[in-house]
């Protein structure tokens, strides 16, 4: 029996998508990459919604049997919006995994996370055996941090003590991320909190050094990873 009402098959992207035309070439150029029997993995942002939205028509026209390991609720909907069979990292390994950015410096290093799903995004792309980064033009910068803060995941009851760590990793902003749509900070799908942090460099050991702070879950920095940088003119 299905439900009369079902919010996650009807649901659409909600946000107008930026520079819609060209992510749609990105999209339709990676889903062409999808082979049957593929396990694929699937981070979250408007360019994968749009991949997704290409896989599931090479899904339907080509009867392919592929399924998707979303890293979010959004790319969950996604899916069972667009008829995507998923399963999880507990049955199956992505054979590959495709997700956005929002910034990618000249060394293909990302900083990642403004839509929160940052640790299992993270995870998904180290249990990968290849990983797709797909973005437009305006994601590629000189250096880290110019556009965003880095984004620090952290467990709730852990704040104070990892808000001083972070300013003496030599932050110069620390920001507690509100949410939109209710009161108090966002709440990860995971139950946690994250900080929005600015710093003045960003060593290469970055990564490393708030991952190693007690209470931290994962930031949004991906520094040094094997990975492929998906772009239209690139």
């Amino acid at each position: 029996m299905k439900w009369k009402n079902n919010f996650s098959v009807q649901s659409d992207w909600t946000d107008v998508i930026v520079n819609r035309e060209a992510k749609e070439a990105i999209a339709r150029k990676l889903a062409e990459r999808a082979k049957e029997g593929e396990t694929i993995g699937a981070g979250s942002g408007s360019t994968v919604y749009l991949t997704l939205e290409a896989l599931a028509e090479r899904i339907r026209k080509e009867n392919l049997h592929i399924t998707v390991i979303p890293a979010s609720f959004e790319s969950t909907m996604a899916c069972l919006r667009f008829g995507i069979p998923l399963t999880t990292l507990w049955e199956k390994r992505p054979d590959w995994t495709f997700d956005g950015a929002d910034e990618v410096d000249p060394e293909h290093n990302l900083l990642k996370g403004r839509g929160g799903a940052l640790f299992q995004e993270k995870l998904l792309i180290r249990s990968s055996k290849e990983v797709y980064i797909v973005v437009d033009e305006s994601k590629f910068v000189s250096r880290l941090g110019t556009n965003f803060p880095v984004p620090v995941e952290l467990f709730p009851g852990a704040l104070a003590y990892v808000e001083n760590c972070i300013w003496e990793l030599g932050a110069t902003e620390v920001t507690l991320r509100p949410a939109k749509g209710k009161d108090g900070p966002v709440i990860t799908e995971n139950g946690n909190l994250i900080l929005d942090v600015r710093f003045e460099q960003l060593s290469a050991d970055l990564e490393r050094k708030i991952k190693a702070v007690t209470g931290v879950i994962e930031s949004g920095l991906f520094m040094g990873y094997c990975l492929k940088i998906i772009s239209l003119n690139r």
